[in-house]
């Protein structure tokens, strides 16, 4: 089973619950899909024995057999390429490694050459994988998609998404069997959870809330949950205490054996709202 945890926002709390979700379930595998801020490894603290080197094809133009047709920067949709009147100008930065030039290239100019782009972390056995992307690198779906082909299928996988929709969170949610989705209950949480619910019902993913930093007052967010008939799965209280170990590099599961029966829960809640049967 693939549980994607993702949040509309930064700073909700959907690191805590992927690592503390991936410590509790056993046979687990935790995949940090966030390749600009990779975090879940400071509280997992995993001996990185792997590093693959993750790099992709940009083009490269040979002059003396370009015939400046401009075809190649025509097909580009990301005007990684420019023809000019002394030549073809590339851009590797804008890059999206399509391979769209080469294919209509008829004088056979362009080749493929590799650029990294980041790297891969893994442990001894794959249980705990993250993706970093370069600095300066302005594209990481290369290396979700790298990240995504380590996936065991005979493991329950945790992918920590990064926040919000973009197209790497549309990559990382990819082939998921359920969407985890971390709020907490502010106007502003709700206005970033309504877009994640729209993007995991677009892609047909069943999905459940983790309230994070809950209070006295939530009924903003569990109004519209079930309003959208979107069920709460686990509740987080707002807590001083939780968010000072936080800050220290340690997760409520680090604290008590109560926690650790809490997220216990989260995931047969999970499992129940997946087959929509009780366990």
């Amino acid at each position: 089973m693939i549980i994607a945890v993702l949040s509309g926002k930064g700073g909700t709390g959907k690191t805590t619950v992927a690592v503390s979700l991936a410590s509790v379930i056993t046979n687990s595998q935790y995949i940090d899909c966030d390749v600009e801020e990779p975090n879940g490894f400071i509280f997992m603290k995993p001996l990185i024995e792997r590093t693959d080197v993750v790099v992709v094809k940009v083009p490269d133009i040979d002059p003396s057999r370009c015939t400046l047709c401009g075809d190649c920067a025509r097909i580009c949709q990301f005007h990684a390429l420019a023809a000019t009147k002394s030549g073809i100008l590339t851009f590797p930065d804008l890059c999206h490694h399509c391979g769209a030039c080469t294919l209509v290239c008829r004088a056979d100019a362009i080749r493929e050459v590799p650029r990294r782009i980041g790297v891969i972390e893994a442990d001894a056995q794959d249980r705990m994988i993250q993706g970093k992307l370069d600095v300066g690198q302005p594209v990481g779906i290369p290396i979700i998609t790298a990240l995504k082909k380590r996936i065991q299928p005979q493991a329950t996988s945790i992918v920590d998404c990064s926040p919000g929709s973009s197209c790497a969170v549309v990559r990382s949610l990819e082939g998921s069997d359920y969407a985890l989705l971390v709020t907490e209950p502010t106007p502003f949480g709700l206005h970033d959870l309504k877009i994640t619910v729209e993007l995991v019902r677009k892609m047909q993913i069943p999905a459940g809330v983790v309230l994070n930093k809950a209070g006295a007052d939530n009924s903003l967010i569990e109004a519209y949950c079930q309003n959208v008939q979107l069920p709460i799965l686990m509740q987080i209280p707002f807590s001083r205490t939780l968010a000072e170990a936080y800050s220290n590099g340690r997760l409520p599961i680090h604290s008590g054996s109560r926690w650790i029966t809490r997220f216990e829960e989260l995931f047969q809640n999970i499992l129940e709202s997946f087959t929509g049967t009780p366990l």
